[in-house]
């Protein structure tokens, strides 16, 4: 055989070898690996938080030829009949298909304009009012407030008092300071009790909670301030959806004839 046809017929087998390259990573023992395997694994990466660049391409390569030779071991060894294998991969499967089912009723089920905008404005009202900047002390018994207060009407600093006296970790050590705070967010008692106060007024009376016995300076209040729309809209879409899969599953379960 002459070198041209030498050369012709090596041209022909490189050629028919083109399409396999063109749609396989690799050929590993004889064995396509396929391209999509790499594309698969890029995009479980990137759901996991690890967005694939185009430098960690002969990494992903890599990976899939090592678990197609690490594949072809196990089924060497018979492992893919053993009943350990069957069962994981019947669990395995079931999760993919349902989380295939799942991502099915986000996208055929998606939040509406409307849905949020009646949640948010369900928020902003829940969250509508004043808020208050207030300070505490707390104490354990009655006559220990009372001392404290009698202590403020003699001149002696707020701020001082909670530092030495209040049993408040959190605000003890900041002179009493709780920060801006809605009365939904204290106990009845000590809302109750505070909102009844005028700015720099200070209760003229012990206020008893279950978490001991207070004393309760009003420094300033304001009203309170939501967020607009599309500030928390991403993560208000989020939970709204989570609710719809939930209710979803929920509805399932409960058509679902168990026996």
């Amino acid at each position: 055989m002459n070198k041209f046809v030498l050369s012709a017929v090596t041209a022909a087998m490189m050629l028919g070898t083109l399409p396999a390259l063109a749609q396989n990573a690799a050929i590993v023992n004889g064995k396509a690996v396929p391209k999509a395997r790499m594309e698969q694994l890029a995009q479980q990466l990137a759901a996991a938080g690890r967005p694939v660049t185009p430098e960690m391409q002969d990494q992903l390569r890599e990976e899939v030829v090592m678990r197609e030779v690490f594949m072809q071991e196990a089924q060497k060894r018979g492992l893919d009949a053993s009943d350990d294998y069957k069962a994981q991969m019947e669990l395995a499967r079931q999760a993919v298909l349902i989380r295939q089912l799942f991502e099915d009723y986000r996208k055929t089920n998606p939040v509406t304009d409307a849905e949020l905008k009646k949640a948010y404005d369900s928020l902003a009202e829940a969250n509508s009012g004043n808020e208050y900047k207030v300070r505490h002390i707390l104490v354990e018994t009655e006559d220990q407030a009372k001392k404290v207060i009698a202590d403020l009407g003699k001149g002696a600093k707020f701020e001082d008092l909670a530092k030495k006296l209040s049993k408040d970790p959190g605000s003890g050590a900041n002179g009493g300071d709780l920060d801006w705070t809605s009365p939904a967010n204290l106990v009845p008692e000590f809302s109750g009790a505070m909102v009844k106060l005028k700015k720099g007024e200070t209760s003229s009376a012990p206020v008893k909670s279950s978490f001991g016995w207070h004393v309760i300076r009003l420094d300033d209040t304001r009203k309170m301030e939501f967020p607009p729309l599309e500030q928390i809209k991403p993560e208000l879409e989020r939970q709204l959806q989570q609710q719809k899969l939930q209710a979803f599953q929920q509805e399932l379960r409960s058509k679902a004839r168990v026996e």
